[in-house]
């Protein structure tokens, strides 16, 4: 099925047009694709307040991709953009269950009795409060937390491996990881350049 404009405006409401639409897309594809495709929880990215009408389409994607599994939230409001996460509520709930995890937040506010949205609630609170961004977050974004305490111990410095994280346990783990990454973006990418829309790349009716 071609990229219409039909379906565009089906997708996001009237707010945005064509090409909006595509160029949002693109960079969904480009900086969440794991996420979209399955295999990662969670997704953050950095979006311009002037190019896009953020929180229009974000309302419009949650009301389509929640039939996928899929959610939308935007976490901090900047003069010029916005960071916006792109989870699994599934997936991203199972994570934060873990027992070491649930210890590890212990640190930062959370609390055990949180759920998922009271969770969010913390982190997005947490990047609007702190003057440095909160490194927890990688729990969120489903980094190793051996990582993810190795970049806070060391101040992210003496890494074993820099890719899409700063690796400081399994580098050949990540290593895989970080290919697996690689292609579900080409995956992606490559449905969207051929005309697809995300919903229909990730066949979502």
């Amino acid at each position: 099925m071609r990229y219409t404009k039909r379906t565009a405006l089906q997708i996001r409401g009237e707010t945005m047009s064509e090409r909006e639409c595509r160029t949002f897309e693109k960079k969904l594809a480009h900086f969440t694709a794991p996420t979209l495709l399955g295999i990662k929880c969670a997704s953050l990215v950095s979006l311009s307040r002037e190019e896009f009408d953020i929180p229009a389409y974000a309302a419009a994607f949650n009301a389509q991709a929640v039939r996928g599994g899929l959610q939308m939230q935007i976490m901090c409001r900047c003069q010029k953009r916005q960071l916006v996460l792109l989870y699994r509520p599934k997936l991203l709930q199972k994570r934060l269950e873990q027992p070491e995890i649930r210890r590890f937040l212990l640190r930062y506010g959370y609390t055990a009795d949180m759920d998922l949205a009271a969770c969010l609630m913390r982190l997005q609170n947490r990047i609007a409060e702190k003057p440095e961004f909160p490194h927890e977050i990688g729990i969120f974004l489903g980094y190793p937390l051996e990582d993810v305490d190795g970049f806070i111990t060391h101040q992210g410095e003496n890494c074993k491996l820099c890719g899409c994280w700063k690796v400081y346990g399994n580098v050949e783990q990540a290593r895989r990881t970080f290919a697996s990454y690689e292609k579900c973006r080409v995956f992606l990418c490559a449905k969207l350049s051929k005309g697809c829309n995300i919903l229909q790349a990730l066949k979502i009716s």
